[in-house]
């Protein structure tokens, strides 16, 4: 119960005024603190951000696990005491990811990007728009911005598609997969052959619960939307099947599966997934993948840097902003380099018209297919109880696809958790 007053007191705009919500003008303090809850920020910053503008200034991470809520549990904690707390313990920037941003937009904890940060309408203008609504708040202010736009696809082994389908080609494999009727004849082909379509329970989560109809709450009352059901669906018989490995996302079977010796065809995911979660190691199957958009487009995941009311390096958090965020040089670099599909589309397009390769996907350039993909993202079904649902709702499938338990048991696991996690909603 103290875990969910927090969180809702940080829901809540009117319990959320603060003493410091307006921003000090100037880059006044000597600490940068920027809470995250993994190292994909920091990657970017120190790789990307040019250390002579941080002048004396000390930067410091402090990393929660996403995991459990443990991070917005973390920063529903500080942001509370953000009023009372010494000049170099404050937060200064923290980051958020699309299945809670929501959470904190709509509150003052968030300084306004353009009012009291200072980046104009000219400076954002590149970037893609469903990156924007998904950090503008109820009144049409921008609260946030991202480096990264996420629409994913289907990454597959080229060995593999070249044995089952006789060609590994993008553009011929798509056609091999482009719905989901025919990904399930390429799935049955592939367990012939002696592969797994997917790894696991989990892998094609996001596609269906991107593609929504409804969000999973509303006026308090949980929802669940028949897209979600038909993933409860296709993962039960792909299981039963044996089409799927049975690894949980995130698991060392899961990881297993990428690897050389690995019998997984395909992942869905963005552009993140291949640079951070993908081994690029010895015994990896490094340059043996490829991308294509797969049988319904959808994207996942994405982290937006906001910047905390109270803090005293406003002018500092502007050119980290402008600089990781706008500067089409910079993110025209940044995705060269990493494979990540930054957030500018100048910048995308550029790279996609380039001779760029990316080796990982045996010298694929897939940006152009990302770039058809982010014009299209649509978020206004998102709510800010997402994670929460999204790890609550596969746990207790799991037991289900396992056969644990009945589906009827199953979702009425789902519901019990959920009501533990967030006692205001209900069924």
């Amino acid at each position: 119960m103290k875990k969910f007053i927090a969180a809702a007191l940080a829901v809540a705009s009117v319990l959320a005024l603060m003493s410091c919500s307006k921003a000090k003008k100037g880059t006044d303090g000597k600490v940068l603190n920027i809470y995250v809850w993994n190292d994909e920020f920091s990657s970017r910053f120190n790789n990307y951000f040019p250390k002579e503008k941080l002048g004396d200034v000390t930067v410091n991470f402090i990393q929660t696990p996403n995991a459990n809520n443990a991070y917005q549990n973390k920063l529903d904690e500080v942001l509370l005491g953000q009023s009372k707390a010494p000049a170099d313990e404050k937060v200064d920037i923290f980051l958020v990811e699309a299945d809670y941003a929501l959470k904190y937009v709509d509150t003052n904890y968030t300084l306004d990007v353009k009012k009291e940060i200072g980046l104009t309408d000219a400076d954002l203008a590149n970037q893609f728009k469903y990156t924007k609504d998904i950090m503008t708040d109820s009144k049409g202010v921008l609260k946030g911005v991202s480096w990264q736009g996420c629409p994913g696809g289907f990454i597959y082994r080229r060995s593999y598609a070249k044995e089952v389908l006789g060609t590994d080609d993008p553009a011929e494999v798509q056609k091999a997969i482009d719905d989901w009727a025919k990904f399930d004849a390429v799935a049955a082909k592939m367990k012939a052959a002696g592969y797994y379509m997917l790894s696991g329970y989990d892998d094609a989560f996001r596609v269906f619960s991107d593609n929504v109809k409804t969000p999973w709450v509303k006026d308090n009352k949980i929802i669940v939307d028949d897209n979600i059901k038909a993933w409860v669906k296709q993962t039960k018989e792909y299981s039963e099947k044996g089409y799927n490995n049975k690894a949980s996302l995130w698991s060392s079977e899961s990881t297993q599966g990428m690897m050389a010796d690995g019998h997984v065809f395909g992942y869905f995911a963005p552009a993140w997934f291949i640079d951070f979660c993908m081994p690029h190691d010895e015994g990896s199957a490094f340059g043996d993948w490829a991308f294509t958009k797969g049988p319904q487009g959808f994207s996942w995941g994405g982290t937006w840097i906001c910047g905390a009311a109270g803090s005293d390096n406003v002018s500092l958090i502007k050119e980290i902003m402008y600089t990781l965020t706008c500067d089409a040089a910079v993110m025209e670099k940044l995705a060269k380099e990493t494979g990540d599909f930054a957030n500018n589309e100048t910048a995308m397009k550029a790279v996609a018209a380039s001779d760029y390769k990316n080796e990982f996907l045996g010298g694929q350039n897939h940006m152009a297919l990302f770039i058809q993909s982010a014009a299209s993202i649509d978020k206004s079904n998102i709510s800010m109880y997402d994670q929460g649902m999204t790890e609550k709702l596969q746990s207790a499938m799991k037991d289900y696809f396992e056969g644990q338990v009945t589906e009827d048991e199953a979702w009425a696991n789902f519901y019990t958790s959920i009501q533990e996690t967030y006692p205001n909603l209900s069924k």
